[in-house]
Parts: structure tokens; sequence; C-alpha cells
């Protein structure tokens, strides 16, 4: 079973993180799927996809819980039936689900240079500072931070440009912090991050609230 990580960034939560090696016949075995989440799996086009949906429900499994404990809310946002916050995510060979009593949000990003193409898309230099450490790595934690700060907010809308911003780090500190500022939504949070595989090639990130 290639659980690749377990991170606990304090008792009230868990993040599981799978390195996705199986086959999809394989990936298939062993888990239960609601109606719902077989209909949403038939649909995918992408084998990639599919595989990232099946390794997140034995990711579920790996945290005591089943694709019956897991609903979504009308924007998309995922949801528990216990009422503790969850958070997921997928790129490529990587999943992760993040679970605590308090407001969290993952994101896993492989790092590609195209990034920078989309650059103007996410990165307010009134609010965003970028640093003279390597660009494609920082644009993609900054990406993958307010990613993370989205996935808290239930209710869609927010743009990253304007309404998410994440203050100055440096690579060797990890950690950074966050805001978004949106109509009556004024939050802060702690932004945590890691690369993943010895050459970097991917980064997680996740969010909590700020502890002042």
């Amino acid at each position: 079973m290639p659980l690749y990580k377990i991170i606990k960034p304090n008792r009230h939560t868990t993040i599981y993180i799978w390195k996705i090696e199986e086959s999809l016949t394989d990936l298939s075995q062993g888990i239960y799927l609601n109606p719902k989440s077989i209909e949403r799996l038939d649909t995918m086009q992408s084998e990639l996809h599919q595989r990232g949906f099946l390794s997140v429900r034995h990711l579920l499994k790996v945290a005591g819980l089943s694709d019956a404990d897991l609903y979504y809310n009308n924007y998309g946002k995922p949801l528990l039936t216990s009422g503790r916050h969850i958070s997921i995510s997928h790129s490529y060979y990587f999943s992760t689900i993040a679970i605590s009593d308090e407001e969290i949000g993952i994101d896993i990003e492989k790092v590609r240079k195209m990034i920078t193409t989309i650059q103007h898309k996410f990165v307010n230099t009134d609010y965003d500072s970028l640093s003279d450490e390597n660009l494609i790595k920082q644009l993609t934690i900054i990406w993958g931070a307010k990613e993370a700060m989205y996935k808290i907010y239930p209710y869609g809308g927010l743009s990253f440009r304007k309404h998410i911003a994440i203050n100055p780090f440096l690579f060797k500190d990890k950690t950074s912090s966050g805001r978004v500022i949106f109509k009556d939504w004024h939050k802060f949070y702690d932004i945590n991050f890691l690369f993943l595989e010895a050459i970097d090639t991917f980064t997680c990130v996740y969010a909590l609230p700020k502890k002042f």
C-alpha cells in the first residue's frame, strides 16, 4: 500500500499523502463507492484522474472513513457527515486528504515551467512578494497556498489575484501566512509547505487558521 506520508500539524489535524503506483484495476479493489461516485468516476475521460479519484477513497479508508462519509456542497466543497473538516487534492501520481477539527485547505501541485505563463492571473504584485529564489518553485507554492485558502472558503466566487494573498517566504522556512478578504469574509491563515520527492518535483501546501 503506497501510503507515502502522514503529517500531524497539530493534535486536531492529520494529513495523509498517497503515491499512486497501482493500476486502475488494483485501485478499484477494497473500497466502497456510493452511486454518485460511481457515476462521477464513469464520466472521467482521463485514467490519471480516475486513479487520483480512487486513491483518495483509499486514503479515506486509511483514515477510518469511507466514501459514504463524504459529500459535497453546491459549490463543490467536500464535507464530512461527522462535521469535521476535510480538504482533498491530487496531481499526477500524488493524492492527499487533510482532516481536521479546524478549517483546512490543502493542495498538491507538480512543479512545471508553464506556471510562469499564468503568473499574471494569480500573483498580485501589490500584495504577493517574490524573492530571488527559484521562480518556478516559488510560483508553484504561491498557487498551492492560494488554492488551499480558496478551498476553505465555502461559497465560491473568489479571485486568486484580488481576494487571496500570501506573505513573503523562504524555502528553508517551509512556512508563511496568508489571508482571504472577500465581502464579509476576513480571515488569516498559517501556511505550511513541503516538497515531495528528492528532486522537489511536487509541492504540498496546506492552510490552517492563523494562531496569533
